[in-house]
């Protein structure tokens, strides 16, 4: 790696990761790390990818995101195709180094289906509780309509002033 002769400090070289960034990612067997992508003003969660070095480097240094495709071998740039683009508005390292936020402005939809997030697509799984654990019922989740609307339930409440 060549070195700044006025600080005798490594420069990265053009097209690679800094040193002091790869040297902080822990990654796993394949070289990569999880990519979480959240829309940068809701703090909705659009995604989960996976970077390798390159992919991070692409992704800091073109203000677009760049992941490492598992199954096709490959670097795909989000939205190339789909015209889906997400442009990055930050990317923080987790404290064990072996996942980046990146917050985006996701332009259309970030899943493959059409869909706005991945997780949307995927949907809600039941989540259930042993006894003194908290609540004693299933709380509602964000995808049910009564966890935000209590006359969701029972739409007449609202008009007979059932409703708090």
């Amino acid at each position: 790696m060549p070195v700044d002769a006025s600080s005798s400090t490594p420069v990265p070289l053009p097209g690679s990761l800094d040193p002091a960034v790869a040297a902080r990612l822990r990654r796993d067997a394949s070289g990569l790390v999880a990519a979480v992508v959240q829309q940068h003003d809701t703090r909705e969660v659009l995604m989960l990818g996976w970077m390798d070095d390159e992919a991070l480097h692409r992704t800091l240094t073109t203000g677009r995101v760049t992941f490492w495709s598992r199954s096709r071998q490959e670097y795909w740039r989000k939205g190339d195709t789909s015209g889906h683009v997400q442009h990055v508005r930050s990317v923080d390292l987790d404290c064990d180094g072996d996942a980046v936020l990146v917050t985006v402005d996701q332009v259309g939809a970030a899943c493959h289906t059409g869909t706005r997030t991945c997780f949307e697509a995927g949907g809600p799984l039941p989540v259930t509780r042993p006894a003194g654990e908290g609540a004693t019922a299933q709380e509602p989740t964000a995808q049910d309509p009564t966890a935000q609307d209590p006359t969701a339930q029972d739409p007449t409440a609202a008009i007979e002033g059932d409703v708090p």
